[in-house]
């Protein structure tokens, strides 16, 4: 389910064509899923362009630094700066609804000058965990369901965020799940979202309003981790871009109001055999297969060591505490949503299970392709999983890291995750997560000034 299905580079230039289009965005999603790259005129984007832009730009926090005193990520990434050949994948190309004028937008995969892949580039991440499973003939399915919530505009970073003014004239103040008024009261904006998802062949499925006050969740259509993969990059971007135009923020901060449920990216996921189509999840009696509950072993096994990658900023740890919507462990169950792992109640062919642990503020690609190198880690070494819980797991004890400074320790540790993921890949973002977590404990919260300035 790519956005232009098996569309060429020779497609690509009529469809430009026929679009009128003046300028392009070439894009290449960075480690913190960011859009990064440039803007050419149209005449300038050719296939054989090669356009460059430095390595540097895929080793860098959320707030543009680099860690240039870690001698891993030194061996990583070239002292000498050098650049990276940018090629554009043709499925990828849609419009930018919002832009003035005729603009497109295309996603390019990152190339070392001997035409190898960028291995830490995540895009490059992802392909090498599909192509895991393609050897074994293999085919990972997946639906994303992306939380997130709506806030007035707020110029001022140590203020709290709050609810935006809907068309009624006022904000929300209490809690409104599965709320049909609630969501009309922002009718314009997503009308304006719709729209531009249909003018993206963004596949959009589904909006609800979720838990917290100006929390939503939007759900995507089964398909291929790629292009999904691809198409919450380009609804993130496409999301904000909206609600800026209807004066509000939108943000996919695992936890932006203190006081409310954090947000999460919900990921179904299946494996079919490449030539039957088949679900391996299921025996052909219907039954549940052992490679199901191996899949399930797997992300119960490797998980914790994944969660700087799902979990990857010091604010996602704000999510995952007891009874606020969030798992606080790795149990698993039929349709239970206490438990990280939940099984959906479904018939054979559509056996699934929903990693509920990934917050909204994920890299797609990362975070599609750590669950899948979890899930296969589990079928390929055969994982048992624990015994699933009937239960609310939240009474349980908590079993996943409690802060990005151990999650990072645990994903350096885990060497069969490096060897799936790639070893250039874990050295660049541990070292990154690394400095932005020694960025954070530089900053001294209101807290701290509140209870402690003239109390001990």
């Amino acid at each position: 389910m790519a956005i232009r299905d098996n569309f060429s580079y020779t497609d690509m230039e009529e469809w430009l064509n026929a679009k009128r289009v003046t300028e392009i965005e070439c894009l290449v999603p960075d480690l913190t899923g960011v859009a990064r790259g440039k803007i050419l005129p149209r005449i300038k984007f050719t296939e054989d362009r090669g356009m460059r832009i430095p390595e540097v730009v895929l080793g860098m926090t959320v707030t543009g630094n680099t860690p240039e005193r870690d001698d891993s990520y030194n061996r990583a990434i070239a002292a000498t700066d050098r650049d990276m050949i940018l090629k554009a994948d043709p499925t990828t190309i849609t419009m930018v609804p919002w832009a003035v004028d005729p603009t497109a937008q295309v996603i390019h995969d990152c190339y070392f000058a001997d035409g190898e892949l960028v291995d830490f580039a995540p895009r490059s991440v992802l392909r090498r965990v599909l192509k895991l499973y393609a050897k074994r003939g293999w085919k990972p399915v997946v639906a994303p369901e992306l939380e997130f919530y709506l806030t007035a505009k707020n110029i001022d970073p140590n203020l709290p965020l709050s609810s935006p003014v809907g068309r009624s004239g006022r904000a929300e103040t209490s809690r409104q799940v599965y709320s049909i008024d609630a969501v009309n009261e922002f009718d314009p904006l997503f009308e304006d979202i719709y729209d531009y998802c249909e003018m993206m062949n963004l596949d959009v499925d589904t909006l609800i309003h979720e838990i917290g006050a100006g929390q939503m969740e939007i759900n995507f259509l089964h398909g291929d981790p790629l292009g999904l993969a691809d198409k919450v990059f380009y609804f993130k971007r496409t999301l904000r871009e909206a609600a800026l135009k209807h004066e509000m923020y939108a943000t996919f901060m695992a936890k932006p109001m203190a006081d409310e449920p954090g947000s999460a990216m919900h990921v179904h996921q299946s494996v079919v055999d490449a030539n039957t189509g088949n679900n391996i999840f299921s025996n052909p009696d219907g039954s549940a297969s052992p490679t199901f509950r191996h899949y399930i072993g797997g992300l119960q096994r490797y998980m914790p060591s994944a969660m700087a990658i799902i979990a990857p900023y010091v604010n996602s740890y704000r999510r995952i505490v007891r009874h606020s919507a969030a798992p606080i462990n790795l149990q698993w169950g039929q349709d239970n949503r206490t438990v990280g792992f939940r099984v959906p109640v479904s018939g054979a062919q559509d056996r699934r299970v929903e990693n509920r642990v990934i917050g909204a503020d994920a890299n797609p690609y990362l975070a599609l392709a750590v669950t899948l190198a979890c899930g296969y880690l589990g079928m390929t070494e055969q994982v048992e999983p624990s015994a699933m819980v009937e239960d609310s797991a939240y009474n349980m004890p908590v079993e996943l890291p409690q802060g990005l400074s151990e999650a990072i320790t645990l994903l350096r540790r885990e060497d069969r995750l490096r060897d799936v993921l790639g070893e250039r890949f874990i050295d660049v973002y541990s070292a990154v997560k690394d400095l932005e977590h020694q960025e954070f404990m530089r900053v001294i919260s209101p807290w701290e000034r509140e209870h402690l300035l003239l109390h001990v």
